[in-house]
């Protein structure tokens, strides 16, 4: 007896999944990250996320995308990762199909300024016109009328602030849309503010078994002091010591 938690490789597409979505009932919020072992959201050298994890963590993520009904992400993650259109792998698109899905998820960029190019393959190549989610103010500018040729644009702010996105409006707009399976893919600003407003359901975090040793950023970071509790799901073992882990809100202590 090692001590160590079940090997990923074990486990077949099915049984992956039906640990990752047990008890997960829309509307419900998934935030998926990897970090390495100090805590560095990006991996040394490179600022980016995309090197850390390795093979397993991009399995998890594929299947993570295949279950959801909306790949929710900030615009300065979409650029500083690279990021091209939604589109699945073939079998992800027979999955879903399968189980009376649309073929693909929906892409939701949340960006307050609006600094997102309409000519980009995000858009240009995206087999679902993509939602652009920001404030009421940049909802009449005319990047907002530049935009809405190709994404639908929707203004998510409070009553009483334009000019921000207001999480829970957003959230609710995607519900609205009968897009009530969200996955997160960050950035760490904007999984603060999730964090700020209460609206996490679920943690998906791989841990890479390395010391980044300097100054990369945490998976999050915002204005918010308050701790939410989350219980531990399950703990995977994947190649090279990988640990693939999920974590879910615990119930409140007077449920």
């Amino acid at each position: 007896m090692t001590g160590l938690p079940q090997a990923i490789g074990d486990l077949s597409d099915d049984d992956l999944l039906e640990l990752y979505t047990a008890d997960a009932v829309a509307p419900w919020l998934r935030v998926n990250f990897v970090t390495t072992l100090d805590g560095s959201a990006t991996a040394a050298g490179d600022g980016v996320s995309g090197s850390l994890g390795g093979p397993d963590d991009l399995r998890v993520f594929d299947l993570l995308r295949r279950v959801a009904d909306v790949v929710l992400v900030a615009a300065g993650t979409v650029r500083d990762e690279g990021y091209g259109p939604m589109a699945l792998h073939d079998a992800d698109v027979a999955w879903r199909r399968s189980h009376g899905l649309p073929d693909h998820p929906v892409f939701a960029i949340v960006s307050g300024s609006l600094s997102l190019d309409p000519a980009s393959r995000i858009f240009t190549q995206a087999p679902v016109r993509p939602i652009v989610l920001t404030s009421a103010s940049a909802a009449g500018s005319p990047a907002a009328s530049a935009l809405a040729a190709v994404a639908d644009v929707v203004p998510c702010s409070a009553d009483d602030d334009p000019d921000t996105v207001d999480p829970a409006r957003l959230r609710d707009a995607l519900v609205a849309r009968g897009l009530g399976t969200v996955h997160c893919e960050g950035g760490p600003s904007f999984f603060g503010a999730l964090v700020a407003a209460d609206l996490v359901d679920e943690l998906t975090l791989t841990i890479d078994p390395t010391l980044e040793g300097g100054a990369g950023p945490r998976i999050t970071h915002g204005g918010s002091n308050e701790l939410r509790r989350f219980r531990p799901a399950h703990v995977l073992l994947g190649r090279d010591g990988v640990l693939l882990t999920r974590y879910v809100r615990a119930p409140d202590p007077g449920e």
